[in-house]
This record gives structure tokens, sequence and C-alpha cells, in this order.
């Protein structure tokens, strides 16, 4: 009988045909797949690109963080998705600082050009431009005597309400200036009965009084009856009215006798 000689070196020669099912049951992990909790890329570049998932619960978690390689020292920028809502604005750039400095000085401009315009007539514009007295009385048409003072305020603040009614009738109407400072028109104050200047007396084209205005009122009243006189109707709308004046009592003070000046 054949004896089978034991070789336990030949033994550990034998491996197991098969894997037991625990070990069987192990897949190996495919690198192109990324784990739940975090994103792995690579670009030629040499740039890591590392993208943690936040939790569904916290909305605040979610962040960005990017590096870079291919420097002596590594840069690294956190770029925050959620910034906290209490934050401090953005504050404007220098640009738009100057944009607003130019708009502003434009509207400087502007503003003080359109009150030259409006307030730049001068009672000594009104008395150069005006009809000499004795002339207005003699060519037929209506006339609008306005007495005043250097002195007046309201009749400087009413300058140029007149400059511009003027300016719409002065072909139709004349204008004449006469000041109660000047000792030359004492006739005329009596006349006319002006105790409070401005005094706009409103005369036909013969010389008669229809009515007159004083002191400080909307220009409307002015207007109406100018335009009234410049049509040739009988009376004007706004015979006996008057508004805040300076008493011209105050003449006596600033009296001065020019015959030469129509004014």
């Amino acid at each position: 009988m054949a004896r089978v000689a034991s070789n336990s070196i030949s033994l550990h020669k034998f491996r197991p045909s098969h894997i037991p099912p625990a070990i069987g049951s192990l897949n190996f992990i495919n690198p192109s797949i990324h784990s739940p909790n975090r994103k792995l890329r690579y670009q030629k570049k040499k740039k890591l690109y590392c993208q943690t998932e936040s939790n569904p619960t916290d909305s605040n978690s979610q962040k960005n963080l990017i590096v870079e390689s291919g420097s002596d020292k590594d840069n690294k920028k956190i770029e925050d998705t959620n910034p906290p809502s209490g934050g401090f604005p953005e504050l404007p750039n220098k640009s738009l600082n100057r944009r607003i400095a130019v708009v502003s000085v434009l509207g400087a401009v502007g503003l003080f050009l359109s009150g030259r315009l409006d307030f730049g007539v001068s009672l000594k514009d009104l008395s150069a431009a005006a009809l000499p007295y004795e002339e207005a009385l003699s060519n037929g048409k209506p006339t609008v005597v306005e007495f005043y003072a250097d002195w007046c305020e309201v009749c400087r603040e009413l300058a140029p309400d007149v400059y511009k009614v003027e300016q719409q009738y002065k072909d139709r109407v004349n204008f004449v200036m006469l000041n109660v400072d000047n000792t030359k028109w004492e006739q005329e104050l009596d006349e006319f009965g002006v105790e409070g200047i401005p005094h706009f007396a409103f005369l036909d084209g013969n010389g008669n009084e229809e009515g007159n205005v004083v002191g400080k009122l909307p220009k409307k009243y002015f207007l109406e009856n100018v335009d009234a006189l410049a049509s040739g109707k009988p009376s004007i709308p706004h015979a006996r009215v008057v508004g805040q004046y300076s008493n011209a009592e105050a003449r006596k003070v600033h009296q001065v006798t020019d015959p030469r000046s129509h004014g």
C-alpha cells in the first residue's frame, strides 16, 4: 500500500477558489464618483476645487472654497454665498460722487440764472424805459402812471411783474414812472391822492383816471387793468384796491429837486 507523504510546504501554495460572501460583497470605489459630502474636481491648470455640500436644514452653512496651486504661496479665496443680512451697504464710488457733485452744481447755476432773469429788473431800469409824463398825456393812448421811490421795498419787489406787463402792452399803453422824492411832482401827488406807494393810476386816452391800485397785490390785478385799457373798455375791473404799501410821507426825508427829470 502506497503511502502519501504530507507536504506542509505545498499545502500553503493552495489558494481558495472562491471569495467568502463577506469579502465578495465589497464594491470597489470608482474615483469618478463623488462622496455624498464632498466633491473633488481636477482641472488642467492644477486648480483644486473643493465644495462641501450644505445640510438641507442649515441655509447659512454653504460656502465655496477655492484653492489654487502653482505659486510659492497658495492663494485662498472664500466666497460666502449667503452674506449676513445685517452687513453694511456698499458705499458709492468716487465716480458716482463726482456725478452727483456735477448735477448739484448745474442745478445751483440754473437756479441762480432763473433768479437773475426774474428779479434782475430794477426801478432804475423801469424809470429809464418810461415815457415822459407830458408826452404820455398828449399822444392819445391810455396811460399807467406809477408813483414810486427808490427806498420803497414793495416798489422794488413788484418791479419784475410791472416790467413783464409793460413789455406785453408797451405798443398800446403808455407807462410813466414818477418818483415821489422829486418835488416836481407835488401837484400830481395831490391830484391823484397818493398816500402810499407804489400807487398805480390808470388813465384813459383823454387823461381821465379810471381807477387806481395801491401796494402789493397779485399780478393779475395789474395785468387785468392794463388789458382793459389796451382793449378800450369803458372801465377797469379793479378800480379801487389797496394792498401792503410804503407810506408816501417818508418822501419828506428823501426829497430832492430835479426839474429836468421826468421820474
